[in-house]
């Protein structure tokens, strides 16, 4: 440290120069010149899309097909009294994958089996092959476990 003070003994004791002609830099200003920059850009956004998880698709049991079978035609007979029920369906992730199961709550305005869709007041369209469940108080007083909609008044 001696040899340093030594060769720079003429100018190591004097002010620090402040220019009369330019504005000061702010310190937040001077301190971006020096952070670093993201040499890989959208590398972040990349890393987090591979975090995201995503659901797989469940496979229906035999069984859990024909309640749900069963549910649906039990709402096709039920359309006029505009039945709000809840449905639990899959919907695919446009990026990788895989998908997430959503709930959907509405009033059902028309199934239509040929095209195997669901089709809500919202004008939500629900793929039947995508729905894993449908509940609400119209089923309130049916059982499903005996494999037919029995009605208990």
């Amino acid at each position: 440290m001696s040899d340093a003070r030594t060769e720079y003994k003429d100018i190591i004791d004097h002010e620090h120069h402040v220019s009369q002609k330019r504005p000061q830099m702010s310190r937040l200003n001077r301190a971006a010149q020096f952070s670093p920059f993201a040499a890989l850009t959208g590398y972040d956004s990349l890393v987090a899309e591979s975090a995201r998880v995503t659901d797989a698709r469940k496979n229906l049991t035999d069984d859990e097909i024909e309640t749900l079978n069963l549910k649906i035609s039990f709402l096709q007979s039920r359309l006029v009294e505009k039945p709000e029920v809840t449905v639990l369906h899959f919907v695919e992730d446009g990026k990788k994958s895989g998908g997430a199961y959503i709930e959907t709550k509405g009033i059902i305005r028309k199934i239509l089996h040929h095209e195997r869709v669901l089709i809500m007041e919202s004008d939500a369209e629900i793929l039947l092959d995508d729905m894993i469940d449908v509940y609400g108080s119209i089923f309130n007083s049916l059982d499903f476990s005996e494999g037919d909609a029995t009605v208990y008044e």
